[in-house]
Order: C-alpha cells, then structure tokens, then sequence
C-alpha cells in the first residue's frame, strides 16, 4: 500500500523549537566548535531553563502556604525533592546566570560560574550526580552570554511536555548533524512512537538494554500521559544500560527534563552482551530497543555460561560474527510470561541463513513472535537502509499462539527533506490500530486521531474489522512460515497492492534468496553425484 503524506508547509517552520534551534545553530557555526562539542553544553543550558521554570512555580507554592507556625521551607531541598522538583541553589538559578556579566565576576568568568552552577545542582540533587555537563569554561563568553539569552525566550508557563520537546528536538537535529555518531543515541521519534503505540506499555517494569539518549522511556510515559483519560495507569519503572559513559549522562538528563526518574547504568566496563546489571531474566514487562546493527568481535568464550534454556541466551550462539541473534535473545529472555517486547532489528535477520536460521525457528516455534513490520529506507538520520520492527510477546492468547501478523510500512511516509522521511501521527496510528484490530481489541485513535480514522475506513470499512490486505498486512500461520523457510520478511507473505509492481528491493530480496536457495542444491547435487559415482564404482569393482 503506498501512502505518501504531504510535506510540511513552510509556515510549519515558525514554531518555538526551530526558532531556537536557529539561533543556537548559528551561534555555533560563528564559534568554530563542532557539533560534538557544543551539544551536551546545550542541552544542559535547556535543562538549566527547565528546572528553572519548574523551581520557581514550585517556590511560589511553597511562599504562598507559609505559616508562621510551621515557618518557611522555601529554600528546603526536601521540600521540592517531595514533588518531583529539582532543587537549584540561588547561584544555580538561570536568572542569576543571565544576569552574570560576561566578562566574568570577583575573578570568576562566565563559564565557570555555569560549571560551578552545575555542580552545586548535583549536589542538592542526588539522582543527578555525575550528569550535568562541566565544560563550559571552554567556550567564549560571548557565546555563553548570547545562548543564556536565546533560551530565556523559552516562555517559563509552557504547559505539558513543551520543555520536552524541546530538548527532543535539539537532541534530534545533533544526531542529524553528527551523522553515523548521532544513530549511536538517537532513534528518530515516529519510530520510536509506533512501537510505543503497538506495545502499549501501560504500566509495569521497563528495559532498553541499548538505551542510548532514552527515547524510548519518554515515549513510553508519553503514551501513558496521554491515556491517563482512558483510565490507564501511571506507573513504569524504567531500566536501562548504555555502553558510552557521554550517552548514559544524556539519557538521565532526558529523563530529568521530562520528570522522570530511572536505573541507567552507563559507562564503565558495562556491556549488555556480557553483563546483565538489572538482573532482567524473566522480570520485565516490557523490552524496547534500537540495538547496533550487525556488530562483529563479541568475545563468545565470554557468554558461554548465559547460553542455554532458562538463561540469557537460550536458543544458542550464532556461528556467524554477527551479533543481531545475541540482542534477539537478550530482549526474548528479559520478558516475563506476558512480556512484551518491541525493537529495531537489520533487514538481514528476518532472513538469515545457517544458525541464525536455527535460532529464528526455535523463538518461532516458542509462540513468541507476534508482529513484523517492514520499514523503508531514509527513516533514520545516519543511515539509508531500510529495517525491520520486531514485536514478540510471551503472553499470546490461544486463538492467535499460532499466527505471526506481517505488515509493510515501507510506501507509508511523509517526506522530510531529499534525504529523510518520517511518519506522521495519522500514519503512525493507523498502522498501529492494524495491529489492535489484528488482536481483536478496539480502535483507539488517543494518537493519529482523523487522520488515522479517514484510512482505517478507507482500508478495512466503516466499522473497521481486520482482513488480510495485498501490499499493507497479512496473518501467517507457523506451518506457512515454516514453508517460507522460517523466513521472517514481510515482503515474503504481504505481496503487493493489486497494479503495483515489485520494487527494486523487493526484487533484489527476493533474487538473493532464490540464488542462495539454488547454490544450496547445487552443492547437495554435487555431493550426491559424487556419491552415486562412488557407490557405481564399488558396485562395477565387486562385478570384477
């Protein structure tokens, strides 16, 4: 099915976070630093606004219900810390920032009052410790000065996740701008939001074992936010490893932001192929990740006692030094009995061969696989390759323990610019109410709303109802699968609309696997034949 959104309009491009984006962005290309070194400071200064907002409407509460009596606890720590409200210090308020002059104070310049800034917030805030970045006497204070003014034009009475946002989108447009780099801790958020939305993560423990800046966890209490009128729950208990130190501190910072608090354990010697810090065998509800794709060199004489039933790795070792089936099954075995799990996987994995084949039918086999949707290229910033969602869930009902539901999103897009596309909230929750009516639960359009609405009766009728769909969605059984050779790829089962032709991918997809399937029988009928000759030979030298 192809559905090409239309671009946004120019007049989209006003809003508050490109505003600042701009400014920010031309005050580093005057600076000379690159994108690396001036994004961690920025998006620090962000959160300094932030927390700013949030302290002072916190203060006014407190000055307000002052009695004499109980006398007055507005510069009490304990106090805002009891609301979920980060405690600054008075040298640690933006407004005493902003109003430092910039050549400095008693010996002191700009930048390191900001650094000193910094550190007196982790010291009144224990859950921010070792987070906030301390570079800032590196930069010119000039430049210090120009962005403390740019980000006091961030109104202090946003409502909801504005500040946020915000951030998301600075840290979005560093990972554009770091290229390859940037795909090391950012998944660009219409991917992030459409598993959000087919995992339903409610409530419950969460884990991304990958979790880079931690899109994931502020997705996922998005959606609980946003569905707090329906009744949901409220509680996620998030858990999350990074291996890079810089990029653990990123993902804290992101949570703090948006209010919330997680266990991130970053840096160090911590690795999620060889370590496993949350203890996560069978105890979460839910799994979401972007893992690197196909890593080489992991040390498997490291992991030989997590293989095995019951353990971290329970299918086995891939003999390729390819790590993909390793994440795979790292993700499997952190669920409990009706864990669900959502993740980013290679394209390569839903059809790889030898032991890989071999561990994809066993997790088939295990009932485990729920949902594969196909995605098309250019959806993330660093690279254009296509790639595959994954939903697996341990807790299928009976009726559908047999089923896997395929689903190509690849013709589904808006176009961003020449290079990069997304999808847009109408895209994303109609191809997530696919999934709903697939497991026979209602419409919910809390995200995609109309837009979601007009295309599920345009698809499915007026009362939407799940059927098999050329080139959008198909449901296959195990035994089909089975004969599609434990194939995982929703081209395989999906086809095409009725007068679309085969892509070039497609094609080429496809060509792959019929030429490797005939080399597999050329060299079974070589050996066969070599055999036959053997056994003429022993049969004639018997005669003889």
């Amino acid at each position: 099915m192809r559905w090409i959104a239309p671009a946004e309009k120019d007049a989209a491009t006003a809003t508050l976070e490109k505003q600042l984006w701009a400014a920010a962005d031309e005050l580093r290309a005057n600076s000379g630093l690159t994108s690396a070194q001036y994004g961690q400071p920025v998006l620090g200064l962000i959160f300094l606004r932030f927390a700013d907002a949030k302290f002072a409407a916190r203060r006014s509460e407190l000055e307000k219900t002052a009695s004499g009596r109980r006398g007055s606890r507005v510069d009490v720590p304990g106090s805002y810390h009891a609301s979920g409200v980060i405690f600054l210090p008075p040298e640690a308020r933006f407004g005493e920032l902003l109003e430092y002059p910039e050549g400095g104070r008693g010996g002191k310049t700009l930048g390191q009052a900001i650094d000193d800034a910094m550190r007196a917030i982790e010291r009144e805030n224990p859950q921010l410790a070792g987070v906030l970045p301390k570079t800032y006497q590196a930069f010119n204070a000039r430049l210090l000065k120009e962005l403390l003014k740019t980000f006091s034009s961030i109104p202090v009475d946003l409502e909801g996740d504005s500040f946020g946002k915000i951030y998301e989108y600075f840290l979005a447009e560093f990972a554009m701008n770091e290229g390859q780099g940037g795909g090391e801790f950012y998944t660009p958020t219409s991917i992030v939001r459409l598993i959000v939305e087919i995992l339903e993560p409610f409530k419950g423990r969460v884990l991304d074992p990958a979790c880079g800046s931690g899109g994931m966890f502020v997705q996922s209490a998005r959606f609980v936010a946003e569905h707090k009128k329906s009744g949901a729950g409220n509680g996620l208990a998030i858990h999350g490893v990074e291996k890079v130190d810089d990029t653990g501190r990123l993902c804290r910072l992101n949570l703090a932001v948006h209010g919330l608090e997680g266990d991130i354990r970053h840096g160090g010697e911590i690795n999620s192929y060889y370590d496993d810090p949350h203890q996560a065998l069978g105890k979460f509800d839910f799994v979401l990740a972007n893992p690197p794709f196909n890593v080489n060199n992991v040390d498997k004489d490291r992991i030989r006692d997590a293989v095995g039933p019951g353990r971290r790795y329970p299918f086995g070792v891939p003999k390729p030094d390819n790590a993909n089936y390793l994440w795979i099954q790292i993700f499997y075995s952190a669920l409990n009995a009706s864990g669900r799990a959502g993740f980013v996987m290679a394209n390569s994995a839903s059809d790889a061969r030898g032991s890989e084949l071999e561990l994809r039918r066993q997790l088939i086999e295990a009932h485990a696989v729920d949902v594969m949707c196909a995605v098309g290229s250019n959806m993330f910033y660093t690279v254009t390759l296509p790639c595959t969602l994954w939903f697996l869930n341990c807790g299928k009902p009976k009726d559908r323990r047999d089923e896997v539901l395929f689903l190509d999103a690849r013709n589904v897009y808006r176009q961003i610019d020449r290079a990069h596309r997304e999808w847009t909230a109408g895209q994303i929750g109609f191809l997530a109410n696919v999934v709903r009516l697939y497991r026979g639960e209602g419409v919910d359009l809390t995200f995609g709303g109309h837009e979601a609405n007009e295309k599920l009766r345009e698809v499915f009728g007026r009362k939407p109802k799940y059927a098999d769909v050329p080139g959008l969605c198909k449901v296959a059984t195990v035994k089909e699968i089975e004969a599609q050779g434990w194939s995982l790829n929703p081209g395989r089962y999906v086809g095409v609309t009725p007068g679309e032709e085969i892509s070039d991918e497609d094609f080429k997809r496809q060509f792959e696997a019929l030429n490797e399937e005939f080399e597999t029988l050329t060299a079974e009928a070589r050996a066969l034949e070599k055999t036959i000759v053997n056994s003429a030979a022993r049969i004639l030298e018997g005669e003889a």
